[in-house]
C-alpha cells in the first residue's frame, strides 16, 4: 500500500492510523527479518508523524514581511537595503544593529504629526524617506525593542506607513533588537548614513480607515467589515477611560489586545505569562482563524499605534483589504457626535480630587533654597 504524506491530512487519517495500516500490510515473517521490519516501520512512522505535525502547523501567507536576525544581517550591507532603528536617537547612540540608520526620533513620532496621525501632506514622507536613502527600489527593515524601550510598535507604525505610501518592500525584524541580541549578534555605536535617493509615493488610500467609514459601520449602514479593537479588555469595556468617554465603537467585531497576539513567556518575578515581542503564525492565527480574509478588516486602538501591530499580523496572514484607523479612540471617544457602545464617562470629580491630592503632596515636600 502506497501512503502519500499529503494524503494523510486530506483523508483525515493521522500518522498513528497509517502506521497501523502499514503494520497490517506487513507479511508474516520471523527471526531477524521481523526485527528489521519492525525497525523500518518505526522509522516510517516517525517520519509520518513529523510530516503530519508540519502539515497541521500554521504558516504565514506572506512570510517575507517578517525577517529573522540572520536575514537582516545578510542583507544590511546591500545597496538596495536600509535598516531603520525605530528607537529614540539617544538609544540608537548607545548601540544599534551595524549599518542601521536613525530617523532622529522614534518612528511613531518621526512618521506622524503631533496628534499621532499620518501626515496629510505626502511630500513630507517623500522628503523624509528620500533623505534617509530610501527609494522606491529599496528594501526597508524596521526594528524596535520590546523589553527595554517598548518600541516594537514604532516598527509596526513605520511598516504600516510605508504600505500606505504604496511601498511593497517593507519588512519588520521579528522580536526586534531583543531577537538580535538573543541570536548572539553584536551592536555598534557607529552612526550610519545612506546616500540620498528619490522616493515617490503611490498612496493606497484604503489602508487608512476614516471616521466617516467608522461612523457608517457604527450606525449599521456599512456591513460585512471585520472591526478589531486592539486595546485592552478594560479599555474596550469602558473601565479604563482614556478620552472623554470610555467604551468601544458600535458593531466592533472583536476585542483582541495586541499584547495577547505576541508569543508569551513566564515572567521570572511574577510567574505570569507576558508578551515577548515575537510573532508566530500558530499563535496569531488562533485569534484570527474565524474571520474571512477576503473581507475588509479594520484595526483600531487609542491612537492607531497598537493597532498597526494588528495590521502587520493581518498582512502576514493574507487578509486582502486590511486597514488601520489612525484617529482611533482618542478622537472618537471625545467627539459627542459619535456613538459609543458600553459608554462610560470620565469622572471629573475623581480627576479633581487626584489633582488636589497631588498639589497637597507637592506643597508638603521641602522646597529647595533659591540661589542668592
Amino acid at each position: 500500500m502506497l501512503i502519500v504524506p499529503g494524503h494523510v491530512e486530506k483523508s483525515g487519517m493521522n500518522a498513528v492510523a497509517v502506521i497501523s495500516i502499514l503494520s497490517m500490510n506487513a507479511k508474516p515473517i520471523g527471526g531477524d527479518d521481523m526485527i528489521k521490519r519492525a525497525k523500518h516501520l518505526l522509522i516510517a512512522g516517525s517520519a509520518l508523524l513529523a510530516l503530519s505535525d508540519m502539515s497541521l502547523a500554521a504558516s504565514w501567507a506572506h512570510p517575507e514581511l517578517l525577517l529573522t536576525p540572520e536575514a537582516v544581517e545578510k542583507n544590511a550591507g546591500k545597496a538596495d537595503w536600509v535598516v531603520v532603528d525605530c528607537r529614540d536617537l539617544k538609544d540608537y547612540a548607545k548601540g544599534h544593529v551595524p549599518g542601521a540608520i536613525s530617523l532622529g526620533k522614534p518612528c511613531k513620532s518621526a512618521l506622524r504629526d503631533g496628534t499621532a496621525r499620518a501626515f496629510k501632506d505626502i511630500k513630507i514622507y517623500e522628503k523624509i524617506l528620500g533623505k534617509s536613502g530610501i527609494g522606491n527600489d529599496t528594501h526597508v527593515v524596521f526594528y524596535g525593542e520590546h523589553k527595554v524601550t517598548d518600541t516594537f510598535k514604532d516598527a509596526t507604525v513605520a511598516f504600516w506607513i510605508l504600505e500606505y505610501l504604496g511601498h511593497d518592500k517593507a519588512h519588520v525584524l521579528n522580536g526586534g533588537l531583543d531577537a538580535w541580541l538573543k541570536a548572539g549578534k553584536k551592536l555598534t555605536n557607529e552612526p550610519s548614513m545612506k546616500p540620498e535617493k528619490q522616493f515617490k509615493a503611490k498612496v493606497v488610500a484604503s489602508r487608512i480607515a476614516s471616521n466617516e467609514e467608522m461612523l457608517q459601520i457604527a450606525e449599521g449602514k456599512k456591513k460585512g467589515i471585520t472591526v478589531i479593537d486592539s486595546r485592552t479588555k478594560a479599555e474596550h469595556d469602558g473601565l479604563d477611560i482614556r478620552a472623554l468617554r470610555g467604551g468601544h465603537v458600535p458593531n466592533t467585531t472583536v476585542n483582541i489586545s495586541h499584547k495577547d497576539t505576541m508569543d508569551q513567556e513566564k515572567d521570572p518575578n511574577t510567574g505570569k505569562d507576558v508578551d515577548n515581542g515575537y510573532l508566530s503564525p500558530d499563535r496569531v492565527e488562533g485569534f484570527f482563524k474565524n474571520f474571512d480574509k477576503n473581507k475588509r478588516a479594520i484595526a483600531y486602538c487609542q491612537t492607531g499605534t497598537r493597532s498597526t501591530l494588528t495590521y502587520l499580523e493581518m498582512r502576514l496572514m493574507g487578509f486582502k483589504d486590511p486597514a488601520n484607523w489612525d484617529e482611533s479612540w482618542v478622537v472618537w471617544g471625545s467627539n459627542l457626535r459619535y456613538p459609543v457602545a458600553n459608554e462610560q464617562w470620565i469622572n471629573f470629580e475623581r480627576l479633581q480630587s487626584a489633582e488636589a491630592s497631588l498639589k497637597k503632596l507637592q506643597d508638603s515636600m521641602p522646597k529647595k533654597e533659591e540661589a542668592k
